[in-house]
């Protein structure tokens, strides 16, 4: 089953990329406004021999990873706070709700403001781009956990920390997934925005260079290592993370 998606998939790209060469090949638009596939990877293949393009996958990939674990320890501690305090809900969820509407983007004049031009600016754009989606995922999870299941922990004498560690998380894992995923999709739109306007290193700087520099190849073949390390991540890490929690908690 997985070896025949794989070949759709592997087929459909190929039909992709062949009618983008006819297209190209048509002349409908300029090379400079519509560059061919061979164009495309003759930029990939300069970029990546001179390290650019691994130096900057790695720095936006250090970025992503240090404002999605803010944002999901965060996020979580958030939620559950949420779930479990009325109070809380009733005023910071509002909040909550308020602030998840802002894009990432938004963030960056105030972090410019708050950190300068560093890695500490973009990070803070990272994770507060996608802390309150785990925020809100954490609040549904906790909020349809069964009340015996809570109820039963805290007649075992089971409180604070040790409830949410041991029985709220645990049993609102299948909605935390969900978060995550949605949270990391956040963050990698939040680290790219916010290279493109901080300008510098990391792949938001490649491709801000190659539309200072008017190189649309550049411009597409950065474009399109950004989709392939979205796809990576999501295909190696969360679709197995989610596949093996749903499974376990019997949803598929």
């Amino acid at each position: 089953m997985k070896k025949n998606t794989l070949m759709k998939q592997i087929i459909f790209y190929v039909v992709l990329v062949a009618i983008w060469q006819i297209v190209s090949m048509t002349n409908i638009w300029p090379n400079n406004l519509f560059p061919s596939p061979y164009e495309v990877a003759e930029d990939l293949v300069y970029t990546a021999s001179d390290g650019s393009l691994f130096y900057g996958i790695g720095t936006s990939l250090l970025r992503l990873v240090i404002g999605l674990a803010i944002s999901i320890v965060g996020g979580m501690l958030l939620g559950i706070l949420m779930a479990r305090v009325e109070t809380v809900n009733q005023t910071i969820g509002s909040l909550v709700l308020g602030l998840q509407s802002i894009p990432s983007v938004a963030w960056v004049p105030l972090a410019i403001l708050w950190f300068g031009l560093t890695d500490g600016g973009i990070i803070f754009v990272t994770a507060i781009g996608s802390m309150f989606a785990v925020t809100i995922a954490t609040y549904s999870g906790v909020k349809n956990i069964n009340p015996h299941y809570i109820e039963a922990a805290r007649n075992m004498g089971a409180k604070g920390t040790q409830l949410a560690t041991y029985v709220l998380i645990p049993a609102a894992f299948p909605y935390l997934i969900s978060g995550f995923k949605q949270g990391w999709a956040f963050a990698w739109r939040g680290v790219i925005g916010a290279e493109l306007l901080f300008s510098f290193l990391g792949l938001g700087f490649l491709l801000n260079v190659g539309r200072q520099l008017n190189d649309i190849s550049q411009v597409f073949a950065i474009m399109l290592v950004i989709m392939m390390v979205g796809i990576a991540i999501d295909g190696v890490i969360f679709k197995k993370l989610e596949n093996k929690v749903m499974s376990r908690w019997g949803l598929r």
